[in-house]
């Protein structure tokens, strides 16, 4: 069978980019040609001031590393990974938390049949099954469950296997559009792309000193080019190449829905290209940012960056494996949004049907939401319910919880619509600086940045909770407080109903999934995020109620369903 090389057309109408393929031979014809075409009418044109032609560059650096020898490559090694949106607060010199190392990691490039699978072993228990490192943590989610890891692109598709004989589990299309991208973002992967039809090659220079981190302390600065190309027919990815013709960064932006357009970058040192054999250099040292490399705030308040890295020392390039195909149940899969509504009392309703919820309060006068998850288009889904069941009252307070990124992705549809977002005083400045704000969001557009209303910069709509917080009407009370101390995140808050005796809170406690019991250890079968055994974040919480003497007959999580005050003190006994 011939290999075939994917092109990624982005269809503008469709709910998914449409993948056509040709033949990897004549994919090098067309390349080569447009290339040459390119090359000789940026020859025979002026190009605008600061610019130069790409081309020269380009080929010096194929040559330099022997990337038109190599159509695949198997790294192998050790890696780190970096939890994305985890972080327990916002602020100076806070990275990323690190998670399990991923032993044994081994990652397969097939550039001709368009296709990335890579495989390790982690510590099971701790991490969700979906996720191996970086962006796409989301609690709430099937937990890992076996040691072996595995995750595969194809095209537009991308799976996950927990262990060898695991069921092939179809990734949303971000996490599968960005994992792809990640076949390009490579010294190799680049410099194929840049060949492709559309890269539309653009280059410039400028003068730079060495990166600390990377480089150590350098005082004399060097000539570089920069080499930008459009991937996938969306991403702007750009290269540095240094002197020596070597990539020494690989740079572009991915949409997030807590930081917008969002960095991501891998970066490589010359010590770590290593020589293959027929004129092919690979690198062996990986390291990969998402987010600024800043920790010292002077662009953002949130510091974290190092999402991936490690040492991958052994390489065999051109060790073809066959492509790996794409399972009928991937083909097929789909990700609607589902909103379930649960009645809890009068006028309180648990909006679930996905990892993670939303509590409706309804007041005399308007409406209160705990909780703005994930990302957008589930909030504007829940949003959407809540005004056809409780129409013409204004959704006037949004609780946010806490700062983790899987439970603030809906806080920019919240100010859109223009409710007040009450937060802990400690996410104040990272909301404010990072998330709300007027910054553009190119690569996936929100309701905010489309709409921006005057209130986004004159801050009527947001307050901030030291200890404790309440709203109160005639017809209900909502008491808001502090939760502390926690190992698991900084500025928590829980939301209590006295007349309901209902507690609302998220990560402390995880419910079972919707039909299914706890188990007898305590925590909820099937429900499956880090913290579901998470102990000592139960016995704070337990704590937190005796000490203000609250009354509770129901448990309400984020994360699972509700549950009886007597079960979750069994889960705490336990």
């Amino acid at each position: 069978m011939k290999n075939r090389f994917q092109l990624a057309l982005v269809i503008r109408g469709g709910a998914m980019n449409t993948v056509r393929t040709i033949t990897a031979k004549s994919a090098a014809v067309i390349a080569i040609g447009l290339a040459m075409g390119s090359a000789a009418y940026l020859s025979a044109q002026e190009l605008e001031p600061g610019y130069i032609d790409p081309y020269p560059i380009l080929q010096a650096a194929r040559e330099a590393i022997g990337t038109d020898r190599l159509n695949c490559v198997t790294v192998s090694g050790s890696a780190y990974s970096g939890k994305v949106g985890q972080q327990r607060l916002h602020g100076y010199e806070v990275d990323w938390p690190r998670g399990e190392p991923l032993r044994n990691y081994t990652r397969v490039i097939n550039w001709q049949a368009g296709t990335m699978l890579e495989s390790f072993d982690r510590a099971p228990g701790n991490n969700p099954a979906s996720w191996k490192y970086g962006l796409g943590w989301k609690g709430g989610t099937a937990i890992q469950e076996e040691t072996q890891q595995y995750f595969m692109v194809n095209g537009n598709y991308a799976w996950h296997r927990d262990g060898e004989n695991g069921e092939a589990i179809a990734s949303p299309p971000d996490d599968a559009e960005r994992w792809q991208l990640d076949m390009w973002i490579n010294p190799h992967g680049f410099l194929k792309a840049a060949m492709l039809p559309g890269a539309n090659p653009k280059a410039s220079w400028r003068w730079e000193l060495g990166e600390m981190g990377r480089d150590g302390a350098t005082v004399n600065p060097e000539k570089m080019t920069i080499v930008s190309i459009t991937v996938m027919g969306k991403y702007r990815v750009d290269a540095t190449i240094n002197p020596q013709n070597l990539l020494q960064r690989i740079h572009t932006w991915v949409p997030d829905s807590v930081l917008g357009d969002t960095n991501y970058e891998h970066e490589f040192t010359n010590d770590s290209y290593i020589d293959l054999g027929a004129g092919i250099r690979f690198p062996t040292v990986w390291h990969s940012h998402t987010g600024w490399d800043d920790n010292y705030q002077a662009q953002s308040i949130n510091a974290g960056h190092n999402a991936y890295g490690g040492q991958q020392r052994d390489i065999q390039a051109n060790v073809c494996p066959e492509p790996i195909s794409v399972p009928v149940s991937v083909q097929q899969a789909s990700f609607p949004i589902q909103i379930e509504v649960e009645s809890l009392a009068d006028g309180v309703w648990l909006f679930g049907g996905s990892s993670h919820n939303s509590v409706v309060v309804e007041f005399e006068n308007y409406i209160a939401v705990v909780e703005a998850p994930l990302h957008e288009r589930r909030n504007l889904a829940v949003i959407d319910e809540i005004v056809r069941r409780i129409p013409n009252k204004p959704i006037r307070f949004l609780l946010n919880t806490h700062q983790h990124h899987d439970h603030i992705g809906g806080l920019r549809t919240y100010m859109h619509i223009g409710a007040t977002i009450i937060t802990h005083w400690k996410n104040y400045e990272f909301y404010t600086r990072d998330v709300l704000n007027y910054s553009p969001r190119t690569l996936d557009p929100d309701m905010l940045s489309l709409w921006p209303p005057t209130e986004l910069a004159e801050g009527y709509q947001y307050e901030t909770v030291r200890e404790n917080y309440v709203l109160r009407d005639n017809k209900r009370t909502m008491e808001i407080s502090y939760v502390h101390p926690l190992p698991h995140v900084e500025g928590m808050l829980v939301a209590y109903l006295p007349a309901e005796k209902i507690l609302i809170e998220a990560d402390l406690f995880n419910g079972p999934p919707a039909g299914q019991a706890m188990s007898n250890t305590g925590s909820a079968e099937g429900s499956n995020n880090e913290n579901s055994s998470d102990a000592a974040s139960a016995r704070t919480l337990y704590n937190h109620v005796q000490r203000l003497g609250l009354e509770v007959d129901t448990v309400v999580p984020i994360h699972g369903q509700a549950v009886s005050w007597e079960v979750f003190m069994q889960a705490v006994a336990e």
